[in-house]
């Protein structure tokens, strides 16, 4: 999107909230978020192109609020004035025709304080026309699959009390599979704001590694517990767990969190463990849905100890909390697990005898109240004898704690740490994604 393009969105979204403020009643206080894009998405299918094309997307979200009752909207963002106010005032009124039918909310949350922000990251994206070449240099002798979105996202919020936020940012994603001939699969994924051809190649390079020890026979193994390294994203996988049902103050409250006796100081996981929402890498919008803003940095889990959960304003209220700025599910949206002592170099060496997991999937709480996570093995997981890759392996079920894997049996992280990105598109791109490490564990329990 060229600059004047994005300065008359923000033009346009700063005079949609300046007229709000006109024609609202004394009594009424509102909400309004915005969230657009100008994306390209090319879809690859045997490394060719199986579909592309550029998307010019935006909606805004009206909430309106009166004699503690409240009711939303959502209606297109067109950038064109006359017609974002026709649907802004329609939906204004049918939103105040709507409100005097609704029970009162006894924990709704006034927009309230004068915060302000704005940020815009610019990125050095491939252009449209080099896509294509710039991604499948690397792989057209492969059965490469994937998607590869990329463009600018904006999110944007102002309120009845004069809050006034806008977010923009260029950044891209690729997630991607290669297969071999027996239908086994190395999956990866990169992303970021400036597209590194020297990265790529060498993330390219290192799944082709994979993709070669694939082509061994697999092995098959006896349920039990083996000594396991998890690759980054497999670690991140583990981690939007935590979202969950675990790191939400309104959960810990109602008895429904995973961390509940980390947060009774009944438990605790191991030094070595420490997490903390790093926003300090302006990947999303520190503002949530009522324009509060989150710290800069925010210590979650502290070597090995609870010392913050997330906390809303609703939760807040309702429970007598102070807020964080969290967001209105209370969950991560700039994770960062702190890395440890562990080299690359030293990883299968240290390993040993056990399993290299580089992806999993299909995960659940299967008891919730003791932490326990079950999912399965997926793509590019391999069998490891005296710190030698063996044979890739039949899917595994797991069911083990987290107050294990990331308590008494967590023998160490390394020193490096990936940034894993969201790559959802369902209604929108989505933004930010984990900083983690991978991570090396003791006697991690496998099923079946």
């Amino acid at each position: 999107m060229k600059i004047e393009e994005l300065s008359a969105l923000e033009v346009s979204f700063n005079r949609l909230i300046e007229t709000l403020l006109i024609k609202k009643a004394e009594n009424e206080q509102f909400t309004v978020k915005l969230s657009s894009e100008r994306s390209q998405f090319t879809r690859f299918n045997h490394a060719k192109v199986r579909q592309t094309g550029c998307v010019a997307d935006g909606w805004i979200e009206l909430t309106l609020m009166a004699d503690q009752r409240s009711s939303v909207r959502q209606f297109p963002f067109t950038g064109n004035w006359e017609l974002d106010w026709q649907l802004a005032y329609s939906a204004l009124q049918e939103l105040r025709d709507e409100l005097i039918l609704l029970p009162i909310d006894p924990y709704l949350v006034l927009p309230s304080g004068t915060n302000t922000s704005r940020e815009v990251h610019s990125g050095n994206l491939l252009p449209e026309e080099a896509v294509v070449s710039s991604v499948l240099e690397q792989v057209n002798e492969l059965d490469f699959t994937g998607i590869y979105a990329g463009g600018i996202v904006i999110k944007g919020y102002g309120d009845s009390s004069g809050q006034k936020h806008w977010f923009a940012t260029d950044s891209f994603t690729l997630d991607y599979s290669l297969f071999s001939t027996s239908g086994q699969a190395v999956k990866g994924t990169f992303a970021g704001s400036d597209w590194n051809k020297s990265a790529y190649i060498a993330k390219i390079s290192e799944a082709k590694k994979q993709l070669e020890l694939l082509a061994r026979p697999c092995k098959e193994l006896p349920r039990g517990q083996y000594k396991t390294y998890f690759a980054p994203a497999a670690v991140a996988d583990l981690l939007v767990m935590l979202s969950w049902g675990a790191i939400s103050e309104a959960d810990i409250q109602q008895g429904n969190s995973a961390l509940a006796a980390l947060s009774r100081q009944e438990k605790q996981l191991s030094p070595a463990f420490s997490l903390k929402e790093n926003f300090q890498r302006g990947l999303v919008p520190r503002f949530n849905e009522l324009g509060e803003m989150a710290a800069p940095e925010l210590p979650v889990i502290e070597k090995g100890l609870l010392v913050n959960t997330l906390v809303n304003s609703r939760t807040a209220k309702e429970y007598q909390k102070t807020a964080n700025g969290a967001n209105g599910s209370e969950t991560l949206r700039a994770p960062e697990i702190s890395p440890g002592n562990l080299v690359f170099e030293q990883i299968l060496p240290r390993l040993d005898t056990g399993l290299y997991l580089s992806n999993l999937h299909y995960l659940n709480w299967s008891d919730r109240q003791t932490g326990r996570i079950t999912g399965m093995t997926r793509y590019a997981c391999f069998w490891v004898e005296n710190g030698e890759i063996i044979a890739p392996i039949e899917n595994l079920r797991f069911d083990e704690s987290l107050y294990r894997f990331w308590g008494e049996n967590l023998v160490d992280l390394t020193n490096f740490q990936e940034f894993i990105p969201e790559v959802g598109t369902y209604d929108s791109r989505q933004l930010g994604g984990s900083l983690v490490p991978g991570m090396l564990v003791e006697n991690f329990t496998y099923t079946l």
